[in-house]
């Protein structure tokens, strides 16, 4: 009874609403694409996805209320790198485990961070940025969105990497990073592009260098980190959708397709 139950809700998915999560605050880039995502999957299958955004530590919150749901494709996640592969490492204490707890099911994007910088800071290159870092007693200040994501390991690689001198502060989400920087209250950041390059081009924020293994055709102009001076620095972001694992692998299948 219970595996036909299973079969008959496989076939007719989606035949109530679905829930979404974006792990991070409203306005970053999981929320963006959990929106875009949704938009595409509600039009395709008539149905309503809701999305929800849980902000917190490396996006730990979210996922922990994914990995509590029920395996049957109503709780989506968006996942990116932080809480889908560094959380696992950084945090082992968490409850829930990516690879044991979620099933991926699709690719929604991928793109590199930019360095950007308020455009009062003294620095229009990667090579004037280090200089400046270098010249303060105190060093620059950087802010990112929380220990455990990719900022702040940029941050720390472009110490190591330079000798120059940062202070890392810590924020809830890339949104509340970038209005900082834009107040002025931060030096530089290490940003998702989907949340800064809007301010970028409205001229609120400068962009030294984007930080892929090669140009990115959406930011034409922006040198990369390496043609900037700085070898072998590169940080690259992906989204993707997750389920719990034991979804149904029909209903995995069906998501998968209305994504692609």
């Amino acid at each position: 009874m219970h595996r036909g139950s299973r079969a008959y809700s496989s076939q007719t998915y989606p035949d109530k609403p679905i829930r979404m999560i974006a792990p991070y605050p409203p306005g970053g880039t999981s929320d963006i694409l959990a929106r875009i995502a949704g938009l595409k999957l509600g039009e395709t299958w008539n149905a309503r996805i809701v999305v929800g955004t849980h902000p917190s530590a490396s996006g730990s919150l979210g996922t922990e209320i994914a990995a509590e749901s029920a395996a049957d494709g109503y709780m989506m996640i968006i996942g990116s790198v932080a809480p889908v592969v560094l959380n696992p490492l950084f945090y082992p204490e968490i409850a829930h485990q990516s690879l044991r707890d979620f099933t991926p099911v699709s690719p929604i994007g991928a793109a590199p961070q930019l360095v950007v910088v308020n455009p009062t800071v003294p620095a229009k290159s990667i090579k004037e940025l280090i200089a400046l870092a270098k010249s303060i007693k105190d060093g620059l200040n950087f802010g990112s969105s929380s220990v455990g994501t990719l900022p702040p390991l940029g941050g720390e690689i472009f110490q190591i990497a330079t000798d120059a001198k940062m202070a890392h502060i810590s924020y809830k989400g890339a949104v509340l990073t970038v209005l900082d920087l834009i107040g002025g209250r931060l030096h530089v950041v290490f940003s998702d592009m989907p949340v800064a390059f809007p301010h970028i081009k409205a001229g609120k924020l400068r962009a030294l260098a984007v930080t892929g293994s090669k140009p990115f055709g959406l930011t034409p102009g922006i040198p990369t980190a390496i043609e900037a001076g700085l070898p072998r620095f590169v940080l690259d972001n992906w989204w993707g959708s997750l389920v719990m694992k034991g979804t149904p692998q029909v209903i995995v299948n069906k998501i998968n397709r209305g994504l692609i």
